[in-house]
């Protein structure tokens, strides 16, 4: 299998941070040369590190070696291309995808690299952990949440982010945003969020729903800072009390709260991006009284060099218990962090095993 970490060490930044923390997961993405000694190593190189002004970044070994860099003799960097030819190909495919106004279709990328269209899609989902065609609907995704923003008109935004029409959006994309493009422009005015807080032994737990199902479990000390973080989600909408059918998906969350036992049986409004939501799927086959490391999970999704996007995606999880994000441990079995604090994950852990 290709280990390439592409998907989330595109900048220099990134590039520089995974540097600094000899990142393995970073291992494939990228190789940096170092001026003052004249060779190129890995992330996670143990060489001393060097610093940031003498360093330079390069996607491949070869460009390494094309700009004058001969390979580190202690983490032997050349040997990753050794034992996969094809890496390169899936870097220079990431970022063809990332870069064009229009993504590529997959035959165009296979004859880029060299490979027939089955050969090249199983390589890059093994690497990636999507397909190209979901990559590229991800990263469009992404680009129209900056872009609706930014751009003058929701057309502008459309086509600015990728999408070759209203129509293509609305065929491929709609979903990941959960609302429309003017809604979620002008933070979703008109729609109806249904809400309501309550104690817990956690605190105070707010649940939201929409017309499509719970948008928002959240946690906290007081019940109106709950009520202005969700303000500040959806600052368009209109905030109701619950009726009938919010009251019982209410009352089925405050209950699994306190009594953990099989899944929470509630409809879910899940907002995310392509590789959100496989994390989150994976977190949600994880029974009560279970828990699993981000490198486990980022291996239950395909993408074993993805383990700190895993933790970002947990962090940016707006759904808990639903999403049980409290249940991922850091690799040495230490709770490690917790968007609602550290002190509930490990109350919330505690409840689960004694259920």
């Amino acid at each position: 299998m290709i280990t390439v970490a592409v998907a989330h060490y595109t900048t220099d930044a990134a590039r520089w941070e995974a540097i600094e923390r000899r990142d393995r997961g970073a291992d494939g993405a990228f190789v940096y040369g170092v001026r003052t000694t004249g060779v190129y190593c890995r992330p996670w190189c143990p060489s001393r590190r060097p610093r940031r002004d003498n360093v330079l970044l390069f996607d491949t070994c070869a460009g390494a070696e094309r700009a004058g860099f001969r390979p580190c003799k202690r983490c032997d960097p050349a040997a990753q291309n050794r034992r996969d030819p094809h890496a390169d190909a899936i870097v220079r495919a990431c970022k063809r995808i990332e870069e064009a106004e229009t993504a590529p279709s997959l035959r165009e990328l296979a004859e880029e690299a060299g490979l027939s269209q089955y050969h090249f899609q199983r390589l890059f989902k093994a690497a990636v952990g999507l397909t190209p065609k979901q990559y590229a609907l991800a990263h469009r995704q992404r680009r129209l949440r900056e872009r609706l923003r930014q751009d003058a008109t929701v057309t502008e935004a459309l086509y600015n982010a990728g999408f070759e029409s209203s129509g293509r959006f609305y065929a491929e994309g709609s979903g990941l945003l959960g609302m429309t493009p003017s809604e979620y422009r002008r933070g979703a005015p008109g729609q109806v969020i249904r809400a309501a807080v309550a104690p817990c032994y956690l605190g105070w737990a707010l649940v939201a729903a929409t017309g499509r199902g719970v948008c928002a479990i959240e946690f906290g000390d007081e019940p109106e800072a709950l009520r202005e973080r969700l303000r500040a989600r959806f600052p368009g909408a209109e905030l109701r009390e619950g009726d009938p059918e919010f009251a019982a998906w209410f009352a089925q969350v405050l209950a699994f709260i306190e009594a953990p036992r099989g899944a929470l049986d509630v409809p879910l409004d899940i907002q995310g991006t392509v590789f959100q939501r496989r994390v989150w799927e994976a977190l949600r086959a994880l029974p009560p009284g279970a828990t699993a490391s981000y490198g486990q999970i980022a291996g239950r999704i395909g993408q074993p060099a993805a383990t700190r996007a895993v933790a970002q995606a947990c962090a940016a999880n707006p759904l808990a218990v639903a999403i049980p994000c409290h249940r991922v441990l850091r690799g040495d079995g230490e709770l490690g962090g917790y968007r609602w604090g550290v002190e509930r994950k490990r109350a919330l852990l505690a409840r689960e095993s004694e259920t």
